[in-house]
């Protein structure tokens, strides 16, 4: 990851501080007396610090970052180089200088010319090391109960005091000051040993004998990391006094070993109490204290202290150790129930991260998500995520081990809690202003169909609001789309889709279902990291009003809900265009297209080749990933895990899905349903028409966009689906499934028999055609009952009715064919195109534009499919009278 740049602020106008002089060494060595004298000889390190450095040399591998230091410094094969390290130590000073020596870099222990530092020895540290301190200064709400005690007896570095006197003596002298930064035990993706966890890099400054344990069971995992050097000339350059320059370098130094100790150990997460002691002092808090207290007519004490086990309740209490250990655990049950699990575009992410607060809102299908992503990103040397987690995993055992991996836990609603609804917003605004990487689901919950779920805008509203209240950090969304082959889940998403309620998370449950987790094949697992979404971007889009001062929290802008709707809907998108198709979505695809969800092992070849030819001429975005496997070995992997069964037959084996499977199987079709949909909608107008005209076949397509687009998070404008349907017409001419007569016609045409084509023509087309039998079934409900008689709810509820029977009487269909939530979003988009409107009695009325449509829906739909749809259309008034008798 790129290093943070050290920048040199204006000079602070804070109180003086102690200033050590030249006499008064904190590192106990006598000053230098006087300028500095003739360069001596080179000298090699004492013979003692030879023998260390072999004794210590077979524990220790070193990592260099970045490989070529002296890149970032043309000019130190020239002038004398100083390294400054965050804190003294004898381990320290040795790694150095093997790290230079490896590096072909000046040894740290041999001295400038004159040794103007006193100490025989080209480094300076910031501090020495000591296992009582604290690397970070305590929070100004903490700070005012230890105003009485005694002031530090060192502010800064002796030694870089008489380096920065040394630059004012000889106006010649020029230093290049190079931080470094020497981590040991930061690589989980290569560190094995319990009790080597103990003893990793983590933000506590530790002791001579902890340190040499460290090195014993982790200093083959050791990172020294160069930096940018500094020139001292242009320090002093600066014309402050002697005590503002050594008190300015040493802030900006220290302020620079901290940024990078963040990117690659990650932030100080363990201090759970000091985050909850600033939630509990924020202002917003306070007043939500005060109020608390007035309503229930007790004590700010007694409110207080609600607050507090509020905060307590949410906060998460991250543990190192613990995110090691779970690394170790996680690894061989990754290994024993997948295939493998294969991560693309990462390194993208690793550009574009630096210098945000990066929030990942990945697609959320089983309780696996947050799991592998933070195990992922933990074993990528990429910092774990604080998580934003529902209260019903908060369970024994499990919700602590949760919290100390950094979940942190958020009960159902805030409604009616103004309090809690205070502590956790300010818990969240505390955590982007901190710095802190979040992950969360927009959906609110696991898609129990495959689909995006229409998203919940709450967490994101928290987290612009924090960013508008502090907008320091620049904030970034990275969506994340995670395909699995099997999920966990299954049986439980078919009971729930099936009518029966959700059965409540408990600790038993999970323990007596990790037997069988662990017996079991899920097959393989993709993480695919999508296009981020900048929010300054976003606000300069929809905040043009915005000056970037600072929003209070109980400023509510005119723009502040369109712009947490855009964010919302582009992540949906950006999760697909980052989607990945593995041989369980392709065979998906193809058996279910046929009434009894079985293919002859040919057409399923055929079919799947023509898919993954699909996709490769139509490339939906540069981030979607489809497998590499030859359809033949789709088949074969398929049978593998068990979602195939064969027939054999001498005219050619038959390959299906058997009964429950096939509904779970459209779980796998609908995630990638998205990327069919110009073929299918193409294929859908010829299921029942032999010819149509490519005009028609367009404005069709135009027409039908919007709602697709809605349903689907689909990418494109209206102009640029017609655009991909011209494009996917010349494919399907080229494949043989349209004919394009040469007399200019411009007329569309498919074969009459049942021919091979005409076969493929319709499996690709089934995907959508349940869609489209969706928005028919409203159009007829609502044309049937009139304007002005139904309501929006009452029109849902009669749409699932509808479409309940129509399964039951014909065949059956997909679970979300009678989804409400579906209807839901189609009536909606009605709305938002005017084709309906609200009246004064809140009910649904519509003009000829909506007739008009439903007229363009039947030139789609067969004329018996639209006799049962219409057939099967209840009247409110009807519906009413069967639901008082039952």
């Amino acid at each position: 990851m790129p290093q943070p740049v050290i920048p040199l602020p204006p000079a602070d106008a804070g109180a003086p501080v102690q200033h050590t002089t030249p006499a008064q060494h904190s590192d106990g060595h006598d000053a230098h007396p006087g300028p500095f004298d003739p360069p001596a000889p080179a000298a090699r390190p004492a013979w003692w610090m030879r023998l260390l450095g072999r004794v210590m040399a077979p524990w220790v591998d070193l990592k260099i970052e970045p490989q070529t230091p002296r890149e970032h410094a043309p000019d130190w094969n020239g002038g004398p180089v100083c390294y400054v390290l965050e804190d003294y130590g004898l381990s320290n000073a040795l790694i150095l200088e093997r790290a230079c020596r490896e590096a072909g870099l000046p040894s740290p222990l041999q001295p400038l010319p004159g040794d103007p530092v006193g100490r025989k020895r080209a480094y300076v540290a910031l501090s020495r090391r000591n296992a009582g301190g604290a690397l970070a200064p305590l929070p100004a709400a903490l700070s005012n109960t230890l105003s009485n005690a005694p002031p530090p007896a060192k502010t800064h570095s002796g030694s870089l005091a008489r380096l920065l006197d040394a630059h004012r003596n000889d106006p010649s002298l020029d230093v290049q000051l190079v931080p470094v930064s020497i981590f040991v035990g930061r690589a989980p993706d290569k560190a094995s040993g319990w009790f080597s966890v103990l003893f990793s890099e983590n933000w506590t400054l530790v002791g001579r004998f902890r340190r040499l344990l460290a090195i014993a069971l982790n200093g083959r995992h050791t990172l020294v990391r160069f930096s940018p050097p500094v020139s001292l000339r242009g320090v002093i350059a600066e014309g402050l006094p002697s005590e503002r320059t050594v008190r300015k370098l040493s802030r900006v130094l220290r302020t620079h070993f901290r940024l990078i100790r963040a990117a690659v150990i990650g932030p100080d997460l363990s201090t759970r109490r000091l985050l909850v002691d600033r939630v509990l002092t924020a202002e917003p808090v306070r007043e939500a204290i005060a109020d608390q207290a007035r309503r229930d007519k007790s004590s700010i004490d007694e409110a207080w202290k609600k607050a507090h086990a509020m905060a307590y309740e949410i906060a998460a209490d991250y543990s190192h150790p613990v995110v090691r250990s779970l690394s170790f655990i996680l690894t061989p049950v990754w290994n024993r129930i997948y295939r493998g699990v294969l991560v693309h575009h990462l390194d993208k992410l690793k550009q574009d991260a630096p210098g945000h607060e990066v929030v990942y809102v990945p697609s959320h299908r089983s309780h696996m998500d947050y799991l592998l992503l933070s195990y992922l990103l933990y074993t990528r040397g990429i910092v774990p995520p604080h998580i934003f987690a529902g209260v019903n995993l908060n369970l024994p055992v499990v919700g602590t081990l949760l919290r100390k991996g950094g979940a942190f836990f958020a009960r159902r609603s805030f409604r009616g809690n103004a309090l809690y609804s205070a502590v956790f917003r300010e818990y969240m605004a505390q955590l982007v202003a901190g710095g802190y990487s979040i992950e969360y689901f927009i959906e609110g919950g696991r898609s129990r169909t495959g689909r995006l779920l229409q998203p919940k805008g709450g967490s994101l509203a928290m987290t612009v609001r924090a960013y508008l209240r502090q907008p320091t950090r620049p904030v970034l969304f990275q969506p994340i789309y995670i395909g699995y082959e099997k999920i966990m889940e299954g049986r439980s998403y078919l009971d729930e889709l099936s009518g029966k309620p959700k059965e409540k998370e408990s600790i038993w449950q999970l323990v007596t279902g990790i037997p069988k987790v662990l017996r079991s094949n899920y097959g393989q697992v993709v993480v695919n990291f999508g296009e981020p979404i900048r929010l300054n971007e976003v606000l300069a889009e929809h905040a043009s009003t915005w000056d970037g001062a600072p929003v209070g929290e109980d400023e509510k802008p005119a723009w502040l809900a369109t712009t947490v709707d855009t964010l919302a809907q582009r992540i949906q998108v950006n999760i697909n265009r980052a989607a990945d198709v593995n041989p369980i979505n392709l065979l998906a695809l193809a058996l279910l297209s046929t009434p009894k969800h079985a293919m002859g092992e040919a057409d399923l070849l055929a079919q799947i080749t023509l898919s993954k030819r699909v996709l490769a001429e139509l490339p939906y975005s540069d981030r979607v990933t489809v497998t590499p496997h030859t359809p033949a070995e789709i088949v074969a992997h398929g049978e593998e895990i068990g979602v195939l069964s064969r027939t054999a037959h001498p005219l050619g084996d038959v390959l299906a899905v058997n009964g429950e499977k096939a509904v779970l199987l459209s779980y796998f079709r609908n995630n990638v349903l998205h990327l069919f949909t110009a073929p299918a909608w193409i294929a859908c107008c010829f299921q029942h028409n032999r010819r149509m005209s490519r005009t028609r076949v367009l404005e069709l397509g135009r027409s039908v966009y919007p709602f697709l687009q809605a349903e689907l998070f689909l990418p494109w404008s209206e102009d640029e689906f017609v655009q991909r349907l011209d494009r996917t017409i010349g494919l399907f001419v080229s494949e043989g499934l349209l004919q394009l007569p040469d007399d200019e016609s411009g007329v569309l045409a498919r074969n009459s028999a049942q021919s091979d084509e005409v076969f493929r023509l319709r499996a690709i087309g089934h995907s959508l055609q349940q869609a489209f039998e969706r928005y028919y079934i409203a159009t007829s409900v609502l044309v049937k009952n009139g304007p002005g008689t139904l309501s929006a709810g009452e029109l849902e509820t009669l749409c699932q009715l509808a479409a309940q029977r129509l399964s039951l009487l014909y065949a059956p269909a997909a679970p979300e064919f009678f989804d409400k939530t579906l209807f839901r979003g189609f009536i909606q988009k009605t709305r938002e195109l005017r084709l309906v409107r609200t009246d004064e009695n809140g009910k649904l009325v519509f003009d000829e534009r909506l007739e008009a449509w439903a007229r363009d829906a039947k030139v789609i739909l067969g004329r018996e499919l639209r006799h049962s749809i219409e057939k099967v259309s209840p009247e409110a008034a009807s519906a009413a009278r069967t639901a008082r008798q039952d």
